[in-house]
C-alpha cells in the first residue's frame, strides 16, 4: 500500500493573523498565566486572599517542581 503526500500548490501560503487579531488572546492568556503563577507560588502566605489551607494543597507539588519553598 503505497502512500504518497500532494506538494503543495504554489501560493498556498498561510496568511500572517493581524495583531488586532491576536493581542486581546495575549493579553487573557498573560493574565491568566500570572493569576496561576500567584496561586502557585503566593497563596497562602502574607498575601493570601483565601482563608483554609485547600489552595495549598491543590497547589503543593506544583511549588515544589517550580522550586518555591512551601514548608
Amino acid at each position: 500500500m503505497a502512500q504518497t503526500i500532494a506538494p503543495p500548490a504554489a501560493g498556498a501560503a498561510p496568511a500572517p493573523l493581524p495583531l488586532k487579531t491576536i493581542a486581546p488572546w495575549a493579553l487573557f492568556v498573560g493574565v491568566l498565566m500570572l493569576v496561576l503563577l500567584y496561586f502557585v507560588g503566593a497563596e497562602q502566605g502574607a498575601t493570601s486572599l483565601l482563608s483554609g489551607t485547600d489552595v495549598h494543597e491543590w497547589v503543593h507539588d506544583g511549588r515544589h517542581l517550580l522550586g518555591f519553598p512551601c514548608h
